[in-house]
């Protein structure tokens, strides 16, 4: 299994950013598939989810209206499409999955142990 996360960069606040994440080794459609983040000193923190079940996405109240995340079955990608960044969205991103099927069909979408594979992360600055 791998998740290969990019797009990370430097950008002005009010700016936008899109992460890219290329997943292979397992059966993408049937995953939860997850973005996190992780600024200096901080816990990782969950950003945004996508269901297996019907497609639909999940998102932290700091990101909401902000940020879209989005998957293609077909190319087995998942984006997060980032906009009106200020610098409190600074630091380094992570794709995830998880396979629901471990735990029953149901899992926390924001909790990080609930996903079993994490990309290496992608650094996001966000300057002032």
């Amino acid at each position: 299994v791998q998740l290969q996360a990019s797009g990370g960069g430097l950008v002005q606040a009010g700016g936008s950013l899109k992460l890219s994440c290329a997943a292979s080794g397992f059966n993408f459609d049937e995953y939860v598939l997850g973005w996190f983040r992780q600024a200096p000193g901080r816990e990782r923190e969950a950003v945004s989810s996508i269901s297996p079940y019907d497609g639909s996405t999940v998102y932290a109240d700091s990101v909401k209206g902000r940020f879209t995340m989005s998957s293609d079955d077909a190319k087995n990608m998942v984006y997060l499409q980032m906009n009106s960044l200020n610098p409190e969205d600074s630091a380094v991103y992570y794709c995830a999955a998880a396979d629901p099927g471990l735990r029953g069909g149901s899992y926390d979408w924001d909790q990080a142990p609930t996903y079993d594979y994490w990309g290496q992360g992608t650094q996001v600055t966000v300057s002032s």
